[in-house]
């Protein structure tokens, strides 16, 4: 089954805990801290593999999850970091943030890999802390959580050429005939279901693939037909071929098609109008093709190529020319670098790690940074407490707080923690 589209949630391994422990030793206040940072979390990687073509086996799992790295014990002994989950998706596959709307990556290197979610770090045990001043810290932290996703997966397969043109006009005819693909053929519309893709070699031996796609009709960039669904994937192609049914036996003008299809394409992506186009005249060998190429010919200025796939006639030279037109055409990324969540974080990477607002009579703190340390805080530990309080002063809050109106004795909450305001 071809899945060319999918929405999954993808979580990171947590960290694991850091441990309080102090070692037997004489003369050495509470024996000594000893206690082991705990290990880092699973990434979620993923990892193009050119053997698949499809994003079923996203269809049935709907959430990937890494491993949690072990907690750091005693004697200084750390807990181990758990792999990396590596999640193997096919070539063309893009990955989008599903709650911003940002592109994560676009995998279309053979190998290519990219981290989607990173796993929490292991909390510090409590030797980490110890310095002069305080050789004895019973304070340790909390591995922190790795990071959680909903993500949507895009398939965009990658072909040298995009076959394009009205159902039963002959494309999975000739992709039949210039390849090994064995697409459903029949005179009806929509035989076609999925892209069929085919790689065909020349007789002077050069190599390309070629992808038919499929449902392309008036409105398919609306959704009419099966259009929306498919034209995605011309996105990836360095160049348009437009198969058109020149003996206009179904009562269809080749020009008008023409003018139909690419209005499709330039009203799904902008990017499409420039791309390169050839058409190919199919059924050259009907009555009234001629006459019809003629005419059509008096109103485009396009390359032109006169075949008959079912016949075979004509294809060497087309499948040269081809070639030709790709040894000078480089694939061009489709996304621009604005696109991607990493450009946006970078540049509003100065913003202020936390926010404040009250409601009711609540003062609540939130933001990505500040509740990060929150959940990495051992509030069993009253050291731990106070270092957390030193760490919000240091980011500020206090100073914030006062300016907003907060008095000594108002209550504060980080998700679903409260406590007093001291001032």
């Amino acid at each position: 089954m071809f899945v060319d589209e999918a929405l999954i949630k993808v979580i990171a391994g947590k960290g694991g805990n850091g441990c309080t422990s102090f070692r037997r030793e004489k003369y050495v206040p509470n024996g000594g801290p000893d206690g082991g940072n705990g290990g880092k979390g699973s990434n979620i990687i993923f990892k193009v593999d050119e053997g698949l073509n499809t994003l079923l086996d996203f269809k049935y799992k709907k959430t990937i999850k890494g491993e949690n790295g072990k907690h750091g014990s005693g004697k200084k002994q750390y807990g181990a970091s758990a792999e990396d989950l590596v999640i193997s998706v096919p070539q063309g596959t893009t990955i989008i943030d599903n709650d911003t709307g940002l592109l994560l990556g676009d995998l279309i290197g053979k190998g290519e890999q990219l981290i989607i979610a990173k796993g929490g770090r292991g909390g510090r045990g409590n030797a980490a802390f110890a310095n002069a001043f305080n050789t004895a810290p019973e304070i340790s932290e909390i591995g922190e959580e790795g990071e959680t996703k909903n993500i949507k997966l895009e398939l965009k397969l990658i072909a040298d050429v995009g076959l394009v043109g009205f159902p039963s006009v002959g494309k999975s005819t000739l992709l039949s005939k210039i390849s090994k693909a064995t697409p459903k053929i029949a005179e009806y519309h929509f035989t076609t279901l999925s892209p069929n893709l085919g790689v065909v070699k020349t007789i002077d031996s050069r190599v390309f693939t070629v992808a038919d796609l499929p449902g392309l009709i008036e409105g398919a960039s609306k959704g009419e037909g099966l259009g929306d669904k498919f034209l995605k994937h011309i996105e990836r192609t360095r160049l348009i071929a437009h198969l058109i049914d020149m003996s206009g036996i179904e009562g269809r003008d080749p020009y008008e098609d023409y003018l139909i299809i690419n209005n499709e394409l330039e009203s799904f992506s902008k990017k499409l109008k420039d791309k390169k186009q050839i058409v190919i005249a199919n059924k050259m060998d009907m009555p009234n093709s001629k006459e019809n190429l003629d005419n059509f010919k008096s109103k485009v200025d396009v390359g032109i190529f006169e075949i008959s796939a079912i016949n075979g006639v004509g294809l060497d030279k087309l499948l040269i020319e081809i070639a030709n037109i790709l040894d000078n055409i480089k694939l061009e990324p489709i996304y621009d670098e604005d696109s991607f969540e990493s450009h946006v974080l970078y540049k509003f990477e100065k913003e202020k790690p936390y926010s404040i607002r009250k409601e009711k009579d609540i003062w609540i703190i939130y933001g990505k940074e500040v509740e990060k340390i929150f959940k990495m805080t051992k509030f069993s530990s009253d050291e731990a407490v106070e270092a957390f309080s030193k760490k919000l002063r240091r980011m500020g809050i206090d100073d914030e707080l006062r300016k907003k109106g907060a008095l000594s004795g108002d209550i504060i909450k980080i998700l679903d923690y409260e406590f007093e305001f001291k001032d």
